[in-house]
């Protein structure tokens, strides 16, 4: 069976690439032209773990920028590409469609040769009944999207706790299925539940999923927040131990700390309050949650001012939603840098190749001589106020 991959960005060469490492023989195309040049000769530059180290070691994995070349050779189709958030909170799938139309359009041409369509990208609830109306019976459509975070993608594909797999009811065939979930157990060191559904149930469960996982870290900064007000914040670690050690509730994502940011949770949490709007729902879970999330943070800004009775500069190692990533997409860190140097403090920010590029001339430009970047914070000569990220 031969994978193809189209959208070869950082989750999609992730997944390519465990692919070709399971055995598969791998075609992956991206609309760059000399990414996927550079990909075809294996000398990618990528800040996630693994990435450069699989495709060097890659035999059966090829590139290209021609979508319908990925439809026409393979069996099992993926796509992968960005859905970006529109302003009311739902997704905008178009460039899934283009997908849908390459395929429609090359089905024209190759018959009644049966092809297997899996969108892997986060989508609107509906979508994906949506692309198979627009495809012929030939064509079978599946759901099957990754839960993963920026900077450990390899590691999340290869432990996942679940495989959220969603197909057409009305389909006996569960040939597919079984390939699909065959190549997952190939790709996992462990063994994951496989969740099969209906498509419009699993692009539920997508954003839900996630949706829970911003409440429940919304759940612990507000809790932690009480805490310190009450006197009690040395005391928040074993407070949330306590909590999460009852099993009905659990210690993952029950720390205290930055609020969530990054590319995946807050987008999905607002898709969710569009999505139960949209079905005749005013359920505003996910707009609280949001909003204990923008409260948290200034708690966190208000917290450190009251630390610094001095005055002298804060030192942050990082601003990035996550250490180890170039994201700096609804980052708390990089939130609470702006925000203290609005508030007339200084702020050394380390040195990072990924992300000092992004930041440099738009801080300098507003703050001036008050941010300040540094390769090590030992090189500093005055006393510096150390962030916690």
């Amino acid at each position: 069976m031969k994978i193809g991959v189209i959208g070869a960005g950082r989750l999609g060469i992730c997944f390519a690439l465990l692919c070709e490492a399971a055995g598969y023989d791998v075609l992956v195309s991206d609309i760059r032209k000399d990414y996927v040049d550079s990909l075809n000769n294996r000398e990618i530059v990528t800040n996630e773990p693994e990435v450069e180290n699989l495709l060097k070691r890659s035999k059966n994995f090829h590139a290209t920028t021609d979508n319908r070349q990925v439809i026409r050779e393979c069996d099992l189709i993926y796509t992968l590409v960005a859905t970006p958030s529109l302003d009311d909170g739902s997704y905008d799938v178009s460039a899934v469609w283009d997908v849908v139309n390459n395929l429609r359009e090359e089905m024209t041409t190759i018959g009644n040769t049966v092809k297997n369509f899996v969108v892997g990208c986060t989508t609107n609830p509906g979508d994906c009944d949506k692309f198979r109306k627009e495809l012929p019976r030939s064509v079978r459509v599946f759901y099957n999207p990754e839960f993963i975070a920026q900077g450990s993608i390899v590691n999340d594909l290869r432990k996942a706790d679940m495989v959220l797999l969603g197909s057409d009811p009305f389909d006996s065939d569960n040939a597919v299925l079984k390939d699909i979930t065959s190549l997952y157990q190939k790709i996992q060191t462990t063994r994951a539940i496989v969740c099969r559904m209906s498509t419009t149930a699993a692009e539920i469960t997508k954003i839900a999923l996630n949706c829970f996982l911003t409440t429940k870290i919304s759940y612990a900064n507000m809790l932690g927040d009480t805490l310190r007000q009450a006197g009690c914040g040395d005391e928040i670690s074993g407070v949330l131990n306590a909590i999460g050690t009852d099993s009905r509730v659990g210690r993952k994502y029950l720390g205290y700390g930055f609020g969530y940011g990054g590319p995946c949770l807050p987008r999905d949490n607002r898709a969710f309050a569009h999505f139960a709007k949209s079905v005749g729902l005013d359920y505003n879970l996910g707009y609280v949650t949001d909003e204990i999330n923008n409260q948290h943070a200034k708690f966190l800004c208000d917290y450190y001012e009251s630390l610094n009775g001095k005055g002298i500069p804060f030192y942050f190692d990082s601003i990035t939603y996550k250490k180890g990533t170039d994201i700096l997409t609804e980052s708390q860190q990089f939130r609470l840098c702006e925000d203290l140097l609005k508030r007339g403090f200084s702020v050394y920010i380390l040195n990072d190749r990924r992300v000092t590029p992004q930041v440099y001339d738009s801080l300098t430009q507003e703050f001036g001589d008050r941010v300040k970047f540094v390769d090590n914070k030992d090189n500093i000569t005055e006393p510096i106020f150390i962030v916690n990220t």
